[in-house]
């Protein structure tokens, strides 16, 4: 199940919407709302909550840059299904 299920997550992430979006919420995360909401004085992990808000999201966009990358690496559905019978 886990690979098929990776299989259709890389073939969507293939779409060039999907690479509008993720770029639109990495503005969005980083503009005044979001700043404002993490901009507190407490503290979470020994870290101030802006520091740990910026370490998570550039985590998760490595992760999420990863993965475009995986997924373009991925053959075309065309060969692949030509490939198969």
């Amino acid at each position: 199940m886990w690979p098929k299920l990776k299989l259709v997550l890389l073939r969507r992430l293939r779409l060039k919407e999907s690479w509008v979006i993720f770029f639109i919420l990495g503005i969005i995360m980083m503009n005044y709302p979001f700043l404002h909401i993490f901009n507190k004085p407490q503290l979470l992990l020994q870290m101030p909550l802006l520091y740990l808000y910026f370490n998570v999201g550039w985590l998760v966009s490595i992760v999420v840059i990863y993965l475009f990358t995986r997924a373009l690496d991925l053959p075309d559905e065309e060969n692949d299904q030509g490939e198969r019978r």
